[in-house]
């Protein structure tokens, strides 16, 4: 009884890597230009799931008002004390400018026509992405690398719907309620400066406010509080579920989402305001 001893032959090899088209050649890499795209769209991608879970029940009604307490305490002292300099500024420029102008009569309503409609908000959005978003952040970053969120995702729980829906809204309700105080605030601060330091006419400061301003003004100043807490919301949100690097990429992310949220607010102001003043027109106009 014989055995056939066969020589083994040559390994098989792997076919060759083909492109799109069938020619042969390396893999393509990525191409890093498009990465600021991809990541845009991921992060558009993410305010649509978080609009759409927000109907999702159950709701975490516990979360949200922890959230809204916690983003409340942290900004309701800073933006009450930011707003009145920031008012007093706006009313001694505006002030000294209707002087050289001969306009001094509409020092009042021009002062709280910009504070209602562009610093307000904008002290809101700055105050909720500085203090609040970075802890949303810092807190959802923190648990995606000890590795909470996947746990919660093998189990059957949505991470968006569990952790970031309560926060987008916290942050949503915290700056629409946070936008009136800073109005009031900073109004009377320019009013108290207007009045006290260039010596103006209480009646003429109230007389040209009423004569100016209009619903419409308060409508898109809260309007835009709300949008821009939405956004600081979700880019803080959209930072803390993506770290990279570990620990030291969850400080990286609060940086990003912080500048990220910086730059898209305003450039959403600028977009908001031009379209408000095409579509409203002026008082008396």
């Amino acid at each position: 009884m014989s055995v056939d001893n066969k020589v083994p032959g040559p390994a098989p090899q792997a076919p060759p890597v083909t492109d799109v088209k069938g020619r042969r050649g390396a893999p393509r890499t990525p191409n890093p230009l498009l990465g600021p795209l991809r990541q845009t769209g991921k992060l558009f991608a993410l305010g649509i799931e978080v609009a759409r879970e927000t109907f999702r029940r159950p709701f975490q009604f516990r979360e949200f008002v922890e959230q809204f307490w916690f983003i409340a305490s942290v900004t309701i002292l800073p933006a009450a004390l930011v707003s009145i300099p920031f008012g007093a500024v706006i009313a001694l420029q505006v002030g000294s400018l209707t002087q050289q102008l001969g306009a001094q009569s509409f020092t009042g309503g021009a002062s709280v026509l910009a504070v209602i409609q562009q610093a307000s908000p904008l002290i809101v959005a700055l105050l909720i992405a500085g203090a609040g978003g970075s802890a949303i952040c810092a807190d959802l970053g923190s648990r995606k690398i000890r590795e909470e969120l996947d746990a919660m995702t093998v189990m059957g729980v949505s991470p968006v719907q569990r952790l970031v829906v309560p926060r987008v809204l916290a942050t949503m309700t915290v700056a629409l309620l946070l936008n009136g105080m800073v109005s009031v605030v900073g109004t009377l601060g320019g009013y108290f400066f207007n009045v006290i330091l260039q010596h103006g006419t209480p009646g003429a400061y109230l007389q040209s406010f009423s004569a100016l301003a209009q619903l419409p003004d308060l409508y898109i100043s809260e309007l835009k509080a709300v949008i821009f807490g939405f956004i600081a919301g979700i880019v803080a949100a959209y930072r803390g579920l993506n770290p990279r690097g570990g620990p030291k990429g969850v400080g990286d992310a609060v940086n990003q989402s912080v500048v990220i949220t910086f730059i898209l607010l305003f450039f959403v102001n600028m977009v908001m305001t031009g379209i408000y003043l095409q579509i409203v027109p002026p008082k008396g106009g």
